[in-house]
């Protein structure tokens, strides 16, 4: 790392962290957003009150009465549905825009789309409530797109790639929080349309760090020597792609490669670069699965929280209140879980290139070998988060969060670097934009589950969430094939 360029990457390290953190992944905090809506009467026309219970005594009350309001919440829990499906659905065609039209365009896209989404919300009312079937998905594409263009400043910093990719990861777990301080300013007299007003105006900063922070390209990986970019670079954007070039290919073999890998054949190389090889292995697909099921866990919990809690307190609204807070706050310290992730395969992977240099075998094999213990430690914690959201005991729910936000930074996180470790970096925008763009068409499955809950089975979760832990025990096949492919070979490992 050049001594004159650290200052200006140290700045856009924390500037990144500061944007994933207070705008990436704010959609994640719905539980506390539907509280606000639900007391600003959002499709309260669909309730069907019991009797005896007014208007107001169930929405603004500490009652404990209960109210059937299932066709409210099937309405939240669609228009979170519908946002959390676009929000990964989205990174395949955002992913594509980052790799060919390159940084710049790339966010000033997000700028536009989280900008629209927070004016829409900040101007809606319960007579307009529809609109939030535009707006949160708008929201959740933006944070989305904040979140792949700074996935890349990891490369600024060499060997923590990993440590820095899963922070970024952490910080957009953690941004779900943000509705909390929404929902508290909101009870302290600060209404809906003036914090969301606020995120539109913050859009001056988005667009400032775009030109003076960030590269108007792409951050290479192994990073050259003199590199420059945002405001300390003047170079035009093919100009600094074909300088990074030559550099970047030698930096490869020096720092991945075992001696008689540095000189690949020209045959083998080009073997290796088609995305749909990649995109059609048995690595990938096992991924996929790896990542559909915990993840469909995680939206199926945080889309339902509300009418969960609601059920468990007995209708106490204060209660729910109580426990929404508590989930609110948990998910912060996701920042600070998702790193340990990154640190364990840093480690793992620069012990596993000392001792290819040793042996003589596949750097990229054991490389791939340091991701086993993320994959299979990810998998463990969502089968304890999914075991304790199972059991409907309300202080349990403690446990529940915990176990949720570690596993949650860790999934993110974990995939993500899986992605830059697993496959070539040249197509790591359209991997990541597949895999979760997939991954969102089996979380599409949360709102029918939702729907039979809440029907059929008369608000009892129980056989649903046994077919759901099942399906969680199929996360552990993946780190345990990865491991195998590891080990079969001592070359490079082919993709399957």
């Amino acid at each position: 790392m050049a001594g004159q360029g650290l200052p200006l990457r140290v700045a856009t390290l924390l500037t990144g962290l500061l944007e994933c953190l207070g705008f990436a992944g704010v959609l994640f905090g719905w539980a506390s957003l539907v509280f606000v809506f639900k007391i600003e009467r959002y499709f309260e026309e669909l309730c069907e009150r019991n009797a005896g219970l007014t208007g107001n005594a169930t929405l603004m009350g500490n009652v404990t009465g209960q109210t059937d309001c299932k066709a409210q919440d099937e309405r939240f829990s669609l228009i979170f549905t519908v946002a959390s499906f676009m929000n990964n659905f989205m990174t395949f065609p955002t992913g594509y825009i980052f790799d060919r039209f390159k940084t710049t365009v790339a966010r000033l896209i997000a700028i536009f789309l989280y900008t629209s989404a927070t004016l829409t919300i900040a101007f809606s009312s319960a007579g307009s409530a529809l609109l939030l079937f535009l707006a949160m998905p708008m929201l959740s594409i933006g944070g989305i797109l904040f979140l792949i263009t700074n996935l890349q400043v990891g490369n600024l910093f060499g060997k923590h790639r990993s440590t820095i990719i899963t922070l970024y990861n952490g910080a957009f777990d953690s941004s779900s929080a943000v509705f909390l301080i929404v929902k508290l300013l909101y009870e302290q007299g600060i209404s809906l349309r003036t914090s969301f007003i606020f995120f539109s105006v913050f859009s001056i900063w988005h667009v400032g760090r775009t030109f003076l922070l960030m590269p108007r390209g792409h951050i290479p990986f192994p990073l050259p020597p003199n590199y420059r970019y945002g405001l300390c670079s003047g170079n035009d954007t093919r100009e600094e792609e074909k300088t990074v070039e030559s550099k970047k290919r030698e930096l490869e073999s020096k720092e991945f490669l075992s001696p008689k890998e540095e000189i690949p054949d020209p045959g083998q190389q080009k073997e290796l670069r088609p995305f749909w090889r990649y995109a059609f292995s048995r690595r990938f697909a096992w991924h996929l699965v790896w990542l559909s099921v915990i993840q469909l866990w995680h939206y199926l919990f945080i889309g339902t929280l509300n009418s969960l809690l609601t059920n468990l307190a007995k209708g106490d609204r204060g209660l729910v209140s109580t426990y929404t807070n508590a989930f609110a706050i948990t998910q912060f310290f996701g920042v600070l879980c998702a790193p340990w992730n990154g640190l364990l395969m840093d480690r793992l992977k620069q012990r596993y290139q000392k001792k290819a240099k040793k042996t003589g075998s596949s750097a990229s094999a054991v490389v791939l070998c340091s991701t086993v213990p993320s994959l299979a430690l990810t998998s463990l914690l969502c089968l304890g988060f999914a075991l304790c959201a199972s059991i409907p005991v309300l202080p349990l729910q403690y446990v529940t969060f915990i176990l949720q936000v570690i596993s949650r930074s860790f999934l993110y996180g974990g995939n993500a670097a899986f992605l830059t470790l697993a496959f070539p970096s040249d197509h790591f925008g359209k991997l990541f934009g597949l895999v979760m763009t997939l991954s969102a068409v089996v979380s599409l499955l949360q709102f029918p589950v939702f729907t039979f809950i809440k029907g059929p089975l008369q608000n009892n979760p129980f056989y649903v969430n046994v077919m759901l832990v099942l399906a969680t025990l199929l996360t552990f096949v993946h780190p345990f094939l990865v491991y195998r492919e590891c080990q079969r070979e001592e070359g490079p490992p082919a993709v399957a």
